[in-house]
């Protein structure tokens, strides 16, 4: 019984279901927000579904000030300009409305802005969250409109270091929004390819959640009952961009996978943060292309339990059918089954297969995978994602 300890944090406040954007105004009176600086992506800036949000906060007379600097991977530089757009409106809290990028960015926003240290001194390695002041975080209203990366009610952000080309997760207590609204019907203009995308992040999340070596059954649990949602739904979401029932469960899929991967994540994602930090591309995209080849990887220590996950999900023949269940999903969703598919012109020379490899090794979610990622293993699983050989 002696192994049978753990520290378990869960979610926050989380405000589910159609409609409830309209919400939003009570929301950030809720959270003791009266200023807020709303953080979403350019792309997004330019659609009705900003414009009918805004008109939420114009008719309840809330002032607020507008920030789009933000890349699909978001770099220093996006996260230096928000803070001084923060400061100059002095704002005191964040709406982060949008994909994985804009939530992780306006969450690091509302960290940053009362930091004196440099962002990177606060990276999730041991109890450098410590280091921070608390007093001095904005706290933060998360609206997700993608269902994949579940930051809404995550306690990290990830950001690019520019100089290095390396991802970084930022982790601190506070950086969990103070309320989440959770509107599937702000995702019903998805266009299919991000639907797929942040789709495969969410079973990322969840699946390496699951496998991770340790004790937590409620992650365990929430992560199972994950990714059965997402083999259910996310076919749906990706047929019929408007199937709200779908796109429903889809956000609660990244929200689990958010909650389960508490316990760790793997191999997928150390390999995945390289290839989005090196070539700029959809992180949950990447992740889909990367899943067959470290599931087969980690067969050995993981089989028992696949099988068992298998089951529930009603997946006939243990591994090897969830494995082609699996593969089977990606060609569905159009997901490249390589990396040339993913990254177009790919010619990666050896000494770039190296530095991949290297900083797969030492990326904060290597650690979680159930078979020790050695730097041979990582460019064997890098060279079978680029041969397409599972």
């Amino acid at each position: 019984m002696s192994k049978l300890i753990s520290k378990w944090n869960y979610p926050t406040t989380v405000r589910f279901g159609a409609g409830r954007i309209k919400e939003l105004p009570d929301a950030l009176a809720a959270a003791g927000i009266k200023r807020p600086l709303f953080v979403t992506d350019p792309g997004l800036a330019k659609l009705p579904v900003v414009a009918s949000t805004l008109k939420i906060l114009d008719d309840a007379k809330v002032p607020y000030g507008v920030f789009s600097e933000v890349k699909p991977n978001p770099v220093e530089s996006n996260l230096t300009a928000g803070i001084a757009v923060f400061k100059k409106g002095k704002h005191d809290g964040v709406i982060a409305f949008g994909g994985g990028s804009a939530l992780d960015l306006g969450k690091l926003i509302a960290f940053q802005a009362g930091q004196t240290r440099p962002v990177w001194d606060f990276e999730d390695i041991g109890d450098w969250w410590t280091r921070a002041n608390s007093d001095a975080i904005a706290p933060i209203i998360a609206v997700p409109t993608t269902a994949g990366t579940g930051s809404e009610v995550g306690r990290a952000g990830v950001i690019t270091n520019e100089e290095t080309h390396t991802k970084k997760v930022i982790f601190h207590p506070k950086l969990l929004p103070a309320i989440v609204i959770a509107d599937p019907e702000l995702s019903v203009g998805m266009p299919a390819f991000i639907t797929a995308g942040t789709g495969m992040d969410a079973l990322a999340h969840c699946l390496e959640a699951y496998c991770a070596p340790g004790y937590h059954p409620m992650a365990d649990g929430i992560a199972v009952e994950g990714i059965r949602l997402v083999f259910e739904n996310l076919p749906k979401a990706f047929a019929n961009g408007k199937d709200l029932v779908a796109r429903a469960h889809m956000m609660s899929a990244a929200a689990m996978g958010a909650a389960a991967f508490q316990k760790g994540l793997g191999a997928i994602h150390s390999l995945s943060h390289p290839i989005g930090a090196l070539y700029d591309t959809h992180h949950g995209m990447t992740n889909a292309v990367f899943m067959p080849y470290v599931l087969a990887f980690n067969r050995e220590a993981i089989e028992d339990r696949i099988a068992r996950l298998a089951a529930y999900c009603g997946i006939k023949g243990g591994f090897d059918g969830f494995a082609k269940a699996v593969v089977k999903l990606r060609k569905e969703l159009k997901v490249p089954h390589a990396l040339p598919g993913l990254i177009k012109g790919l010619d990666m020379d050896k000494k770039r297969k190296t530095l991949i490899a290297d900083m797969a090794v030492v990326d904060p979610t290597a650690g979680g995978n159930p078979v020790k990622l050695t730097k041979k293993a990582a460019l064997t699983l890098l060279e079978n994602a680029i041969a397409g050989s599972v």
